[in-house]
């Protein structure tokens, strides 16, 4: 992870309290405007951003595997999709399906994936920032501020463009 996105993670961890009333405020606009709000800086920040010098997300996360997923990766890795749960999976606390250990056993040392066409789907959207229907997980969007430092930058762009409203 370079200097850059190390202080954005840093930033976020430190200001996480009044990042939290940033996302209460969001949770009082219309939903279409923490759309636009969102997907616009989305857009912004990943022009600027290459996944490759952090993966963070990949080294202290694990995402949710669906049905579809194991299925999927179970086929690509040739292994019965029994044995790729009980290898490399656990259920958690919302009954989900997710890595047993982190970093992502799929991370490759260049931060590149291993399973990169066949990874979750979790995996493809994100951080999650410029989807449709932003109130439903602005709590969790809260949470991978302080793991994506474009998710970071987000917020404090959101941030400023508010308080210059």
């Amino acid at each position: 992870m370079n200097e850059k996105d190390r202080k954005s993670i840093q930033k976020a961890q430190a200001e996480f309290k009044s990042n939290k009333k940033i996302i209460n405020g969001l949770k009082k606009r219309k939903p279409n405007d923490i759309d636009n709000y969102f997907n616009d800086t989305h857009e912004v920040e990943f022009r600027k951003m290459d996944c490759l010098t952090c993966s963070n997300c990949c080294k202290t996360t694990s995402p949710i595997f669906r049905d579809a997923d194991i299925r999927r990766i179970s086929k690509f890795l040739k292994v019965k999709e029994s044995r790729f749960v009980d290898d490399y999976l656990r259920m958690d606390e919302d009954q989900d399906y997710v890595l047993k250990n982190s970093p992502c056993l799929f991370l490759l040392n260049d931060n590149t994936c291993s399973i990169y066409e066949v990874r979750p789907l979790a995996c493809k959207e994100y951080p999650h920032t410029n989807r449709k229907n932003m109130h439903q997980i602005l709590d969790l969007t809260l949470l991978n501020s302080v793991i994506c430092p474009v998710v970071a930058r987000i917020l404090d762009s959101i941030n400023h463009t508010q308080n210059n409203q």
